[in-house]
């Protein structure tokens, strides 16, 4: 029996997808979670801790590993919030943003390689498709 259910396409699109990435991402010295947070902190260069947890919607024990893998790489650094001994501030270093920005490029190669196999129709409509399927998901 063929499988066609959502939940079913979208967990072989991930592993599948992130078997594809991973090697590209390791080249950096990151895992692909420390390239989302990366990719937060490229968009707002300093976040607190716990506004990572909640942008990524992950367990705070396994973000704050992230960013220590992170911190120990050198891709960001961490400070204490002034006033505030509980709360950490997480910076992007220029190392962080080289790491990021080439492998932002290595990824998109991968999906234009990916998309170039659909049908030039059916381009549009999957990127477009899974957008609004998130928007939707995200909505309720």
């Amino acid at each position: 029996m063929e499988r066609t259910d959502l939940h079913w396409l979208a967990l072989q699109l991930y592993r599948r997808l992130g078997t594809r990435e991973l090697p590209t991402v390791r080249e950096q010295g990151l895992s692909l979670w420390g390239y989302e947070v990366l990719t937060l902190l490229v968009d707002a260069p300093v976040r607190g801790q716990l506004e990572l947890v909640d942008a990524l919607e992950l367990d705070k024990t396994k973000v704050m590993r992230i960013v220590d893998e992170l911190e120990a790489a050198g891709h960001v650094t961490r400070e204490q919030v002034s006033g505030d001994r509980r709360r950490r501030a997480v910076t992007i270093t220029p190392g962080g943003r080289r790491a990021w920005r080439h492998t932002r490029r290595a990824l998109a190669a991968i999906e234009d390689d990916l998309y170039a196999r659909l049908p030039v129709e059916a381009r549009d409509a999957t990127r477009n498709g899974l957008l609004r399927l998130v928007e939707v998901l995200s909505a309720d």
